[in-house]
């Protein structure tokens, strides 16, 4: 889990909160990919939100990403910077811009894949939300906003649930806010969290941020459960995201690509991403 004690540098943005922050974590870098958060580990604490990936890459160095399942979770990719492009078993293909997201639900299975762009850079987030019971083996849906359908509250880009006069596109399967915040220098921003939104946590893309010690780009702070407020306080320019939530009330019984509710959820699961990829090897799309 990687948490973090040394003391770090006071930059880029100063948050004053009635909650501090109970774990702060670099997470485990992959090549161009740095994983903050996976099922096994600060999933448990923060479920629904139980992975997130922060990808930050040159596009000349980027690896493809080639099709793989999952059943039980839905998918947010946010692309802050670049371009990368997608293709699912729903039948989509495509690209996503900058500024542009793609919600992928996986219910009961679907296999999805694509790569980064053609762009000089590649940054943002991919995000794992754990799914209710009666939606984990539903039916696999997608759906891609471009960034003028992603409606935005001051700084907040409203990529899940809804914030002031924001609200998503998405239909988010439980009471979630995900949010992605960009602030100037010696900017403020308060994130109240809805009513009963005790789960909290925020990742810094860019520049770094007090909760209250400072957090570098490319951390993770988990807070602890309440439902005050967390005051923000931009030094320099920073870019982030912020999730909440209400604590989704199951365990996790993990998959290698899927988190279920139960463990008879997770065979049905599978089963079903399995007889996907036994078409998709008919098709010569897998090898």
């Amino acid at each position: 889990m990687n948490a973090l004690n040394a003391s770090l540098p006071s930059s880029a943005v100063r948050v004053s909160s009635k909650r501090s922050a109970v774990v702060r974590t670099r997470g485990q870098r992959h090549g161009p990919i740095t994983r903050l958060m996976s099922p096994s580990d600060l999933g448990e604490l923060l479920r629904p939100f139980v992975f997130l990936d922060h990808f930050d890459t040159a596009g000349a160095d980027a690896p493809a990403m080639g099709l793989h399942p999952h059943s039980g979770i839905a998918t947010v990719t946010w692309i802050m910077e670049g371009n990368v492009f997608y293709e699912d078993t729903t039948g989509e293909t495509g690209k996503i811009p900058q500024g542009g997201l793609e919600w992928m639900q996986a219910g009961g299975g679907v296999w999805h894949g694509g790569g980064f762009g053609d762009s000089p850079r590649i940054r943002g987030f991919q995000l794992w939300v754990a799914l209710p019971p009666e939606l984990e083996l539903g039916p696999a849906h997608s759906l891609y906003l471009k960034p003028d359908q992603i409606q935005r509250d001051g700084p907040a880009a409203v990529l899940l649930g809804h914030y002031g006069s924001a609200i998503s596109l998405v239909r988010a399967p439980s009471p979630i806010n995900y949010l992605s915040v960009s602030l100037k220098a010696a900017e403020r921003w308060t994130y109240q969290p809805p009513h009963r939104h005790t789960v909290a946590w925020a990742a810094i893309s860019r520049g770094s941020l007090r909760s209250p010690e400072a957090l570098q780009a490319g951390e993770l702070a988990v807070f602890e459960e309440s439902n005050e407020p967390i005051d923000f306080h931009a030094e320099t320019d920073v870019e982030f995201v912020v999730g909440s939530a209400v604590k989704h009330p199951h365990d996790l019984v993990l998959g290698y690509y899927s988190v279920h509710t139960s463990a008879a959820a997770l065979r049905e699961g599978e089963a079903r991403i399995q007889e996907i990829g036994s078409r998709l090897r008919a098709e010569g799309r897998l090898s």
